[in-house]
């Protein structure tokens, strides 16, 4: 299964604050641990919202609103996209990210795990040929 691994931002994302070497390091290092163990897709880091722009639809009128955005513990500071084979182990893999580095006490490091859809969900909801063209996409992008 697949499953989107959400860092959530935090008062120093947001403000652009970049995490110095040692944060570094252990990321990369961390990363490297996934990609051999097979497990890491992709994963990137965002900018502050304020560099950012939120789209909305209402009666088929886009409406554009542009960063920064309130609530910063609510907004995504990067992600990864796992290959694994249950939600456990990608709760054992967060749980060996090196996410306590730069929190002290009062600071609180979130991450969300979210199951990605797999086209094999929407059998019998959606027509063949939607899944042969969906299919036909996605094996484009590899």
């Amino acid at each position: 299964m697949r499953v989107m691994v959400i860092i959530k931002s935090d008062e120093n994302a947001e403000a652009g604050v970049l995490p110095g070497d040692e944060v570094v390091g252990s990321m990369i290092k961390y990363n490297e641990e996934l990609i051999k163990a097979g497990v890491m897709l992709a994963g990137e880091g965002l900018h502050p919202s304020v560099k950012g722009a939120r789209v909305t639809f209402k009666a088929g009128k886009a409406t554009v609103v542009d960063g920064p955005f309130a609530e910063a513990k609510e907004l995504i500071a990067g992600f990864w996209l796992w290959q694994v084979k249950s939600m456990d182990e990608a709760v054992e893999w967060v749980k060996r990210m090196p996410a306590s580095q730069g929190t002290s006490d009062d600071q609180v490091a979130e991450i969300e795990i979210r199951q990605v859809f797999e086209n094999e969900e929407f059998d019998g909801q959606i027509s063949p040929e939607l899944q042969e063209q969906d299919a036909r996409q996605r094996s484009g992008l590899q």
